[in-house]
């Protein structure tokens, strides 16, 4: 067997030792190991999940060949479960995986305690009423859940978790931490050490731009009562300053300079997003709090004190045209600042540790260390109840959606996706299911459709003609190629949520398979 590093050395790129180490922890039940469950599951074996369980009482039919890879014409007749997990294995023998033959809405009846012993519930292809049923029991137990389906040329995928907080959010753009705007004593002191008007040409060229723009910050603010420029005609003029600055036309450094100027005028202080998680009720902090927010009650304490203002500072810089030795000087400059910040926060959350009663030492120096280094970036998920909104929805949201020429198709077959399960609990079949009966199917859907409009409280307002018909032709079918972009869909979210990495999505991912579109909808 090949080592983990090796094995895994892609995906260690993107989440790190911390990321993969919690997916190796983790216990993941799959419901239903149709395509859209297999395909779901075999992206986190391949990923190196702990243990996989998986739950379904049907057996293999000649129709299963055609769309799941998992099986074969060997598996005919064959339980489901143990085919998929025979294959699922083969993929990645350091998985520990194991099946039980029985339908998921049973087990949901009969044992919900069952579920209270994994960490995540991948549920797959369920109605309705057992979606809502599965969702309460994982919400009592403190088990992450996630829902997908797929359904002929659409599927959804929708994460249901009371809270998630997610310390390494990862986002695409962010501004460098460098405070140009707000410099401490020490980068003051050092950008005041070098002469910007240094004769030797070599020198004056290779003068990092983070100094260039504290001193031309600092000069400006002199002159100007001290604002920084703010209106587009200050920072038109301080751009024209750096500019003649220059006394060549090939000095990078200055050219750096005038394009990350922007990051002088950017405001001082906390984002408002930050901002809205200091003063969320959950950084009132007791003995019951999430390591989580007693950090973010750590956090809120430095802002309002030994950061006046600011975040702990992250501590890394960009590359930049500089000679070796002001580099590195400057490096060991945010970095010192950054230890100070952090030892600050350590000592406050083991204070605050220590007030609610318990262990000062409970959270690592590891954790606090990633916590102060992404504090910019925090982000806090909370999800509604799923029963909340089938019944409760917000109405104007549902009928925006409707009604605007972007979302009008992810909101129909939202609607739809809805309406089948209605069909189905009335005629104990789904619409276009069986041949034949396509005409009286459409009628019985449209009216299904309606009655739901009317239940959400959006009489007056339908859905497409053409997306019903469709809706009947797909016939309930998992299509191949759906089910797989609906599980990778599935997988990512499942990664995020157990590495807690990465921002996991709010809302409902609908995938519209004839225009080739995915779209969120939060109602």
């Amino acid at each position: 067997m090949a080592e983990p590093k090796t094995k895994y050395d892609r995906q260690l790129r993107i989440w790190g030792e911390q990321g993969q180490t919690a997916l190796e922890k983790a216990s993941i039940c799959l419901l239903n190991c149709g395509p859209t469950g297999s395909e779901t599951l075999k992206n986190l074996v391949l990923g190196g999940v702990g243990s996989i369980t998986v739950i379904d009482g049907s057996k293999v039919e000649l129709g299963d060949l055609g769309n799941n890879f998992m099986v074969d014409e060997s598996c005919v007749g064959q339980s489901k479960a143990k085919c998929v997990c025979t294959f699922l294995q083969e993929l990645n023998d350091a998985v520990k995986a194991k099946f039980i033959e029985e339908y998921p809405e049973a087990l949901v009846d009969s044992n919900p305690s069952f579920f209270s012993q994994f960490t995540l519930v991948v549920a797959t292809q369920l109605a309705e009423d057992s979606m809502v049923k599965l969702e309460k029991i994982c919400r009592e137990a403190n088990v992450l859940l996630i829902f997908a389906r797929s359904y002929g040329l659409t599927g959804f995928v929708r994460n249901s978790v009371k809270e998630h907080a997610v310390i390494e959010s990862k986002p695409d753009h962010f501004l460098d931490d460098l405070r140009l705007n707000n410099p401490w004593p020490e980068l003051k002191r050092f950008a005041e050490s070098i002469d910007l008007k240094v004769a030797d040409p070599v020198a004056h060229k290779h003068t990092p731009y983070v100094v260039i723009l504290v001193k031309m910050a600092e000069e400006w603010a002199k002159a100007h009562g001290g604002a920084l420029p703010s209106t587009r005609d200050e920072k038109k003029e301080f751009k024209e300053l750096l500019k003649a600055g220059m006394v060549a036309i090939d000095e990078d450094n200055y050219k750096e300079a005038i394009e990350a100027s922007f990051k002088v005028f950017a405001p001082r202080g906390i984002s408002s997003d930050l901002l809205q998680i200091i003063h969320d009720s959950c950084s009132e902090v007791d003995s019951n709090s999430s390591d989580f927010w007693v950090m973010v009650a750590a956090l809120k304490e430095f802002i309002v004190n030994e950061g006046g203002g600011e975040a702990p500072l992250e501590g890394s810089i960009p590359d930049m045209t500089s000679s070796t030795e002001l580099y590195v000087n400057l490096q060991k400059i945010y970095l010192a600042k950054a230890e100070a910040d952090f030892l600050v926060i350590q000592q406050r959350v083991k204070s605050i540790l220590k007030r609610i009663g318990r262990d000062p030492d409970s959270i690592s120096k590891a954790v606090i260390k990633s916590f102060c280094k992404n504090a910019r970036k925090l982000k806090v998920c909370r999800y509604r109840l799923i029963e909340d909104e089938f019944s409760n929805p917000a109405v104007p949201e549902v009928q925006k959606y409707l009604t605007d020429e972007e979302y009008s198709v992810a909101m129909g077959f939202y609607i739809l996706l809805r309406a089948v399960d209605r069909f189905s609990a009335n005629y104990n079949s789904f619409p276009g299911q069986f041949e034949g009966e396509m005409d009286e199917d459409i009628s019985r859907l449209k009216t299904a459709v309606v009655g739901l409009l009317n239940d959400l409280g959006c009489n007056g307002s339908t859905v497409t003609e053409d997306l019903i018909n469709e809706m009947c032709r797909f016939g309930a079918s998992e299509l191949h190629a759906v089910a797989a972009f609906i599980g990778g869909i599935a997988s990512q979210e499942v990664i995020k949520l157990i590495t807690k990495q990465f921002v996991p999505m709010v809302g409902t991912f609908i995938f519209n398979g004839i225009d080739q579109k995915s779209q969120l909808l939060v109602l």
